[in-house]
């Protein structure tokens, strides 16, 4: 068996993550002009090299934009950030949004699932789609949430899959601890069974490739945890 080497973050990494957590805080706000990279590195006693190189990482992250000539300032991340600025956001909030950022993720989840039905139901064959329905049947054999959880990934990661893009499942993953996590926030609202229930249906919507349904279907359930009677931003 062999292990990876555990090393600590460098000095750059925590210069980094002490400027972001001061943009996310408020403390820094958008528009703030940053003293010199002389007296940040003399304040935060780090060499020049680790503020030069860190404050280029938190520009490319969309937290910083470099005036020649005239001096560094806070961006407006939100208008201008990239999904860096995005995963920086969620490690901030130790893993969850607030609520319209909430709100927003899941919106554009509706296009992303819609998008994988759409394509899937077009191209995907008989025996990929058999493999998505024994997905959604083996969800009977879950007992805890967690297992629920994890089967449901396991659903739409395997539609994004099957849908013959190949960016799709990429994303499905990336955004999987943060949907995993709504997804538990549904249950303890709702209960298991409607989750469950949310996720047969929609396997036998894209197995008897009913394209208008299963889309309708995918935007519904996404508009009730929105703000229908599944709401699971309040």
């Amino acid at each position: 068996m062999q292990f990876q080497k555990i090393s600590t973050p460098s000095l750059k990494d925590l210069f980094v993550r002490e400027l972001e957590n001061k943009i996310l805080s408020g403390e820094l706000k958008v528009g703030d002009k940053l003293p010199s990279e002389r007296e940040l590195a003399a304040s935060m006693q780090v060499s020049r090299a680790v503020v030069n190189t860190g404050i280029a990482e938190l520009e490319q992250k969309g937290f910083l934009i470099i005036k020649p000539r005239v001096g560094t300032f806070v961006e407006d991340f939100y208008r201008n950030g990239t999904l860096e600025t995005f995963s920086s956001i969620i490690r901030y909030n130790g893993g969850t949004l607030a609520k319209d950022e909430t709100r927003s993720i899941l919106e554009i989840r509706i296009i992303l699932v819609n998008m994988a039905a759409d394509l899937a139901i077009d191209c995907a064959s008989d025996k990929d789609i058999r493999t998505l329905t024994k997905i959604a049947d083996s969800i009977d054999e879950n007992n805890t949430n967690d297992e629920i959880i994890e089967t449901t990934f396991k659903l739409y990661h395997q539609l994004a899959f099957i849908s013959g893009n190949v960016v799709l499942p990429l994303i499905f993953t990336s955004f999987k601890e943060l949907v995993c996590k709504l997804w538990l926030r549904f249950i303890l609202n709702n209960g298991k069974a409607t989750l469950i229930a949310n996720n047969k249906r929609l396997a036998s919507l894209i197995a008897s490739r009913d394209k208008a349904a299963a889309k309708a279907h995918i935007t519904d359930i996404t508009k009730e945890a929105i703000s229908g009677k599944h709401n699971i931003l309040d």
